[in-house]
């Protein structure tokens, strides 16, 4: 217990002593971390409404691979990224392994499918008889779209959620494809992983805390947007 307390006091002493290496490495941990979720929406969520909706050819078979791809192990991932990025690598000549795009290329490739994946389970539960209603109202086809989005909004808050969640915690591709080096691509799960291994449980302890309270305070503002909307 009193290890905790002296990693949560360090923590604060390490958030209002101006410690310049720790506001380096949470607002890296905060860029790459929305930069990826961002992206992972714009692409997910409407990979998501198509997979919901529409009834194709293979779409199965797609959608096993989504839910596949859930479950992704995070050093898989890095892995995979690690490999196209390596100089030898369809990617090589782009230089970006080691670097800050290359992590959010990694925490895109595992909430993605989340995002993909809760989205498109949000949109096949709406009801089939909602759908001929609106075709026999002569709805155009965004009217359709901005109503079902109105319907599902709750389950794609929580896609958005859930994918957060995923890149925050994600801690073996960033280290694989970052590196973890000091000033350019140390964020604070790989910070933390590393002050264990030197053993020094309280910078990590501190580290965790600062982590836990901005995990926290976005997911919990998601959250309050996501139970707003669904009150109305």
């Amino acid at each position: 217990m009193e290890l905790f307390l002296e990693g949560f006091k360090h923590a604060l002493y390490l958030l209002f002593s101006g410690d310049m290496e720790v506001y380096s490495i949470t607002l890296l941990t905060l860029k790459v971390s929305f930069t990826a979720v961002i992206i992972s929406s714009i692409i997910g969520l409407p990979l998501g409404v198509l997979l919901g909706l529409k009834t194709f050819h293979g779409r199965r078979l797609l959608l096993v691979f989504v839910n596949i791809g859930m479950g992704l192990p995070p050093v898989v991932a890095g892995l995979w990224i690690t490999m196209l990025l390596w100089r030898s690598g369809p990617l090589g000549e782009l230089s970006l392994l080691f670097t800050p795009i290359a992590i959010i290329m990694a925490q895109v490739l595992v909430s993605l499918p989340i995002v993909i994946g809760l989205t498109s389970s949000a949109f096949q539960k709406i009801d089939s008889n909602m759908l001929l209603q609106l075709k026999a109202l002569g709805a155009t086809k965004i009217q359709t779209f901005l109503i079902l989005v109105k319907e599902t909004k709750i389950g794609i808050l929580a896609a958005i959620i859930a994918g957060f969640g995923r890149i925050m915690a994600e801690v073996g591709a960033a280290m694989m494809v970052g590196g973890n080096i000091q000033g350019d691509t140390r964020i604070l799960t790989t910070s933390i992983v590393m002050e264990v291994s030197k053993g020094n449980f309280e910078v990590a302890l501190a580290l965790s805390f600062i982590l836990m309270v901005i995990a926290f305070t976005i997911t919990f503002c998601l959250t309050f947007l996501q139970q707003r909307e669904g009150s109305r």
